[in-house]
């Protein structure tokens, strides 16, 4: 029951970010994948300096925090900067977009904090079967949401048609 219920609170918490930010799914999907590539590469040096801040008790659990640190900071700093929608329907599905992506890119690193037994192993395993999957059609959408970006100044021209 507890995975269940730390991948909920995960997913609300991404969720209610990206929606509030109005921030377009491909920047931030681009960089979800730029935090997992760079979490595979800096992942034993990122738990040194979380285990060195002391906030987090040594061990797996202070892997999995800088694991999953590294994924998602890319994409928390981009929700203060970047493109953004601007109705209601884009940003549902751009925050649910984002919410499935990074889950599919934190289950890994979660799996080493979290007890998986009962209710909680069988989510977790649905959504650990399905990860590859989940990961190349997020980041194929997210390539196929920048090609609908339009940048600001371009779009302010466009409405100014005589």
């Amino acid at each position: 029951m507890i995975p269940i219920i730390v991948l909920a609170g995960v997913a609300l918490g991404l969720f209610f970010g990206a929606f509030i930010s109005k921030r377009r799914f491909g920047l931030l999907g681009l960089a979800l994948t730029a935090g997992a590539t760079l979490s595979t590469i800096w992942s034993y040096n990122a738990g040194l300096v979380v285990a060195a801040t002391g906030v987090v008790p040594d061990g797996v659990i202070t892997q999995a925090v800088a694991q999953s640190l590294v994924v998602l900071l890319p994409a928390i700093l981009l929700l203060f900067h970047g493109y953004s929608y601007k109705g209601i329907v884009g940003r549902l599905v751009g925050a649910v977009l984002f919410t499935v992506l990074a889950l599919a890119f934190l289950v890994e690193p979660l799996s080493y904090a979290l007890p998986l037994d009962g209710s909680g192993g069988v989510v977790y395993s649905t959504i650990r079967q399905y990860k590859d999957i989940i990961i190349s059609a997020g980041v194929i959408l997210a390539v196929i949401d920048l090609f609908f970006t339009k940048p600001a100044h371009l779009a302010e021209k466009s409405k100014k048609k005589h």
